[in-house]
């Protein structure tokens, strides 16, 4: 992932010149949050950027909270059958992308399409969506927190305190709102409360990242805290596998737009922002800047 950092790079301060070059105030999702981390994954999985529309909007239906049975049927249905044939284009004419490696292992019997489709799928949903709202919240948090925001600007030339800050930002906006399922394999104490083996159990991630015991003042966000132990990645074999290219993500963004920026105030007021409330994936649906 870090050999991928030039390009993010460059792909960062290209969509900045575009955003200042056009109209202002701009809507900051639109100018850089979802471009950058959807044309990343495209080039990674070897999916056309064209297509962005087209998948933007069925992530939004697969993160959404409230959606029925049957959309969340549908949208998975439509993913998968996009996903399978990329995979078999792949197949006949494969490139140095992830859909030409699982089309490799369809074709030697590895796996199966209704194995490789799924996995394609999660990774182009999980591999934009998620880094998009981080960009927005985070941008919006800092323009909320100017003391923050001096700290980041005095330090964006320091790789380990930007590093830092990145871990700061995911404990305290943690982006997956949603509550992780897992099956207890032994009994277990917690609390004095006794759980036993083969028993669900259900974790909030964004609880755990504001546990006092483990951040002490969680609810105040200090970029010089030492995070790294934040769940916002979950934890163990099921933490998150794209983790490493958001980080590189979050970090060039946030060490670049204000820098590049330095005048860059919110267009509306923090109140009149609509949240992501109906969504697992946390964010703003529009987040309007000024410069």
């Amino acid at each position: 992932m870090e050999k991928l950092r030039p390009a993010i790079q460059t792909i960062t301060d290209d969509l900045i010149d575009k955003m200042l070059a056009g109209p202002n105030p701009a809507e900051l999702n639109e100018a850089l949050s979802l471009p950058l981390p959807s044309l990343m994954i495209c080039e990674l999985l070897g999916v056309p950027y064209e297509d962005h529309g087209f998948f933007q909007e069925h992530a939004g239906v697969t993160n959404a909270r409230f959606k029925t049975p049957e959309e969340a049927a549908e949208t998975t249905r439509v993913l998968r059958e996009y996903i399978s044939g990329l995979i078999e284009a792949k197949m006949d004419d494969p490139a140095e992308d992830v859909l030409s490696d699982l089309g490799t292992r369809v074709r030697e019997g590895v796996l199966s399409m209704e194995e490789a489709a799924p996995l394609g799928h999660i990774l182009l949903v999980a591999g934009h969506d998620t880094s998009a709202n981080m960009i927005t919240l985070g941008t919006a948090l800092f323009l909320e927190n100017p003391d923050q925001l001096t700290l980041l600007r005095q330090n964006s030339d320091d790789p380990k305190f930007v590093t830092n800050a990145v871990e700061e930002l995911l404990r305290y906006l943690t982006i997956p709102h949603l509550l992780a399922r897992r099956a207890v394999v032994e009994d277990i104490e917690i609390d004095g409360e006794t759980i036993r083996a083969g028993e669900g159990v259900i974790a909030a991630l964004p609880a755990a990242n504001r546990d006092p015991q483990a951040f002490p003042e969680p609810e105040k966000v200090d970029l010089t805290r030492k995070a790294s132990h934040h769940m916002a990645f979950s934890w163990g074999p099921h933490q998150c596998i794209g983790q490493q290219l958001a980080r590189i993500e979050l970090h060039v963004v946030f060490s670049t737009l204000f820098r590049r920026v330095p005048t860059l105030r919110l267009a509306t007021p923090l109140s009149e922002l609509k949240f992501k409330e109906d969504s697992q994936a946390y964010g703003i649906y529009e987040l309007p800047i000024a410069w």
